[in-house]
């Protein structure tokens, strides 16, 4: 199965990018031809070592659930994204994601490498993507050879969280109460999935993350968040955080840059009160992975919906 839509191409085509597609072979399982082709991108970074590397299937309409689990979970990525219809002309795609376990409602940096793998054929301009979760908006744009692309949020919303909900997450995280920083407060927030938000005032215990992932993993199915959102705010009067996020549920210990999660935590900025006017949040994320990413996240208060903007480069094939 290639990835060559039906549709002739824009007028504003980008340059030949060096993408290495891996070819899953699939014979038994796949009506027609019996290959997928997987590009592997790197979202939220301009450096194919840092990011969060996602895997797109560009033409998934042949496939059901099963095979695009299994081909998520031999691709090994926190998400792999699957169009699994589209209108070229109009520009508008059908996206599912999965994780290596199980499908997710909204992805963001696999949204983010979708998008740019789409701009890289077609040319830029607006997408919009059809998701589990919502209508998703992108913009495209070339920004010094590469695709940027701005993915506009469904309605984000966030409320506090129980006591009952982040005392076992501190266990598992071997963290206390005293370890928070009081001035941004637990919260569950949402952008297309849950998260658990909470925020530490050292910056070295945010570095020394080292969790139980068993018991995070347990808690998280049981209350539905996709992953659990640990920042740290470099200071009282900025808006750069350092974030880290566990993903257990999605078979992986950490993500490297996670846009859903940064998307959510536009929204609980807001609910906060935090974003009395216009505001643009720097997020830096995977650095402590050895994986630098970078996710800005704009946010306006008199708007439920959150923007969150990146690149995303290709990787090769391995």
């Amino acid at each position: 199965m290639t990835s060559q839509t039906t549709s002739p191409t824009s007028s504003n085509p980008l340059p030949h990018t060096a993408e290495s597609p891996d070819i899953l072979q699939s014979p038994d399982t796949l009506p027609g031809p019996d290959s997928i082709e997987v590009l592997r991108y790197s979202a939220f970074t301009a450096d194919p070592a840092g990011g969060n590397p996602a895997g797109v299937v560009l033409d998934a309409e042949g496939l059901d659930e099963a095979r695009m689990l299994a081909v998520a979970a031999e691709v090994g990525y926190s998400e792999t994204a699957f169009v699994t219809a589209h209108d070229t002309a109009a520009r508008r795609y059908r996206l599912r994601y999965f994780s290596p376990r199980a499908e997710v409602a909204f992805c963001g940096h696999a949204t983010i490498a979708t998008a740019v793998a789409l701009a890289s054929r077609n040319g830029t301009g607006e997408l919009l993507f059809e998701t589990p979760a919502g209508e998703i908006r992108v913009g495209t744009s070339l920004d010094d050879g590469l695709v940027r692309a701005t993915l506009t949020s469904v309605p984000a919303h966030s409320h506090p969280a129980r006591d009952t909900q982040v005392e076992p997450v501190l266990r598992a995280l071997r963290w206390s109460r005293d370890d928070l920083d009081t001035g941004l407060p637990p919260h569950v927030a949402f952008a297309g999935n849950d998260h658990l938000v909470l925020a530490v005032r050292s910056r070295e215990q945010l570095a020394a993350l080292d969790y139980d992932f068993d018991a995070l993993h347990a808690l998280m199915r049981r209350h539905g968040w996709t992953t659990v959102h640990l920042v740290h705010r470099e200071a009282a009067d900025r808006f750069d955080f350092h974030a880290r996020d566990p993903f257990p549920v999605g078979g992986v210990v950490e993500d490297p840059a996670t846009g859903a999660a940064a998307a959510a935590f536009g929204g609980y900025l807001r609910a906060l009160g935090l974003v009395t006017e216009p505001l643009r949040v720097h997020i830096r994320q995977g650095e402590d992975m050895g994986r630098p990413s970078d996710l800005y996240v704009d946010v306006h208060p008199d708007d439920p919906r959150v923007r969150v903007t990146g690149q995303a480069v290709p990787l090769p094939a391995p």
